[in-house]
């Protein structure tokens, strides 16, 4: 939470390759992010995951995973390094495992009944998914009643990431528009550098 505080954006790689993952990182980490999430639906996202958590050994990136819907994946994604376990929806089983196997759980949510869902099942944080259509608004009425710390994703822009995490959002999960598979890495760098800069001060801003 102290790092998510510092760099309030964890990076979406939808489609990024094994051969790619790696410049790909670093030109995000040479932008400001700490969080790095490899979605299940890339090409073999286990291989990438395994090379970005190796890279960075270290532990200052945090390397996770995306759109995990069963327990076996969150057991592959632990065995390649991983972290942390993001999935689009709760599935109790998901969070179980995920806790079982020592990894930050973070379900996504649309209803005020599934995020509670989520945390009695033991979930770290919950992802308010698709959140674009439902504004932050939403995300601030919620935080009346959820003591759970709240991501917003999809739909997330450098337009209005300062109302999200001004509506007490602890962070964004941002995915096109810092990477696309037809990006060069300095392009990648040049976006996620600017909407760093737009993130961090626009989050000093609302604290």
């Amino acid at each position: 939470m102290k790092t998510l505080a510092e760099a309030p954006v964890i990076a979406i790689l939808r489609g990024v390759t094994p051969e790619t993952v790696l410049p790909v990182c670093e030109a995000l980490v040479a932008g400001g992010i700490r969080f790095i999430e490899v979605t299940l639906n890339s090409p073999d996202p286990i291989e990438s995951i395994k090379r970005a958590a190796d890279r960075f050994s270290d532990g200052s990136i945090y390397i996770g995973a995306g759109t995990v819907l069963a327990p076996k994946e969150v057991e592959r994604v632990a065995s390649a390094g991983g972290t942390y376990i993001i999935s689009p929806n709760v599935d109790p089983a998901v969070i179980r495992r995920t806790k079982e196997l020592g990894m930050i759980s973070i379900p996504g949510f649309m209803t005020p009944s599934e995020a509670f869902v989520a945390v009695a099942a033991g979930a770290d944080l919950v992802k308010c998914f698709p959140v674009g259509s439902l504004g932050p608004g939403y995300i601030k009425d919620l935080k009346a009643v959820l003591r759970c710390p709240i991501l917003a994703v999809g739909g997330v822009s450098s337009d209005n990431v300062h109302a999200f995490l001004k509506s007490g959002a602890v962070g964004v999960g941002v995915g096109s528009s810092l990477y696309q598979a037809n990006r060069s890495v300095d392009e990648i760098k040049r976006d996620t550098v600017a909407f760093m800069a737009k993130a961090i001060t626009r989050q000093a801003l609302s604290l």
